[in-house]
């Protein structure tokens, strides 16, 4: 595999965006977990990583002191972000927000960039869609990797990638598909160059940054789900005032692929913002729950069709 030699090493650590099962809708008996798949976390400079990975401990143990003292093994406790972001989020869980927005902060400053990839399910039982969870999982992986090293040539640095760990079988399929994928795209892209290994697994209890990786897909799949969702739980997440710090802190590369839609797809913060181009406010208000999203797709297909 090629290096760039002389280059610095950029960081990435990654997690899962929701499931990649199928999805039929939010109120199905069996497939209703998340409208689409894909792989968020945060990508900073080597020399910063095991300073940020502290400072996550600290405010860590801070922010959740009673549950970590009770712990059989404090060291290793990690808080979920499914359980940080709830669809009902009560007063007492705004200091954890703050503790989440202040962590990207902290990221920042030490030259780090939040980062996402995911695409839009298209709905249907797996008989219908005729896709596999392992070649949805692959396909959504290529591309995490894809964007990660066209945003590490940019900055004219090389790139190392951690996930959380997987079963055994499932982390040597990945390790051989993403070492066949690095090798074959290396010769028509060169910014697979940067890559020096394909995604290590690291287990998330060992790991502090892979446990902030969590909490950021938990996060940009709360967001991902307000844009998909039309009476989505998740509104809160757009509400601009728990995450000032979101803003701008994803890479350029970043991006929700929409399932033959009429609207672009989004990038960047973009999906945290509270206006949603599947669902656009008309004569002051939304487009609710009582409109399907057949009916919305057809109304945007018949505004752009006026337009042009």
């Amino acid at each position: 595999m090629r290096y760039t030699k002389g280059a610095d090493l950029l960081l990435a650590y990654i997690d899962e965006i929701g499931e990649p099962g199928a999805f039929v809708s939010r109120d199905h008996a069996r497939y209703k977990t998340s409208a689409a798949f894909g792989y968020a976390g945060f990508i900073l400079p080597d020399w910063s990583a095991r300073l940020f990975g502290q400072t996550f401990t600290n405010e860590k143990r801070t922010a959740f002191k009673t549950e970590v003292g009770a712990a059989p093994n404090p060291g290793a406790w990690e808080k979920k972000g499914s359980d940080i972001f709830r669809a009902k989020m009560k007063p007492e869980y705004a200091y954890q927000l703050r503790v989440v927005n202040g962590l990207v902060g902290a990221l920042r400053a030490r030259k780090g960039h939040l980062f996402y990839y995911a695409a839009e399910k298209n709905r249907g039982t797996p008989k219908q869609v005729t896709i596999s969870v392992e070649e949805r999982r692959m396909n959504a992986l290529r591309q995490t990797v894809n964007r990660l090293a066209r945003y590490a040539d940019k900055k004219q640095e090389n790139l190392l990638v951690m996930m959380d760990s997987v079963q055994e079988k499932e982390r040597r399929d990945n390790v051989q598909q993403m070492y066949a994928h690095i090798f074959s795209r290396s010769a028509s892209h060169r910014e697979m160059a940067r890559v020096s290994e394909p995604p290590m697994h690291i287990d998330s209890a060992l790991s502090s940054n892979i446990q902030f990786a969590d909490w950021i897909a938990s996060l940009v799949g709360r967001a991902i789900d307000y844009q998909l969702i039309h009476d989505s739980a998740f509104d809160w997440v757009a509400s601009g005032s728990h995450f000032p710090n979101v803003f701008r802190s994803f890479t350029y590369e970043s991006k929700l692929d929409l399932w033959q839609r009429s609207v672009p797809h989004l990038h960047h913060s973009e999906v945290f913002h509270r206006e949603r181009p599947l669902y656009p406010t008309v004569t002051g208000q939304a487009l609710g729950s009582a409109v399907s999203d057949d009916r919305i797709a057809k109304m945007q297909a018949i505004a752009l069709a006026s337009s042009q």
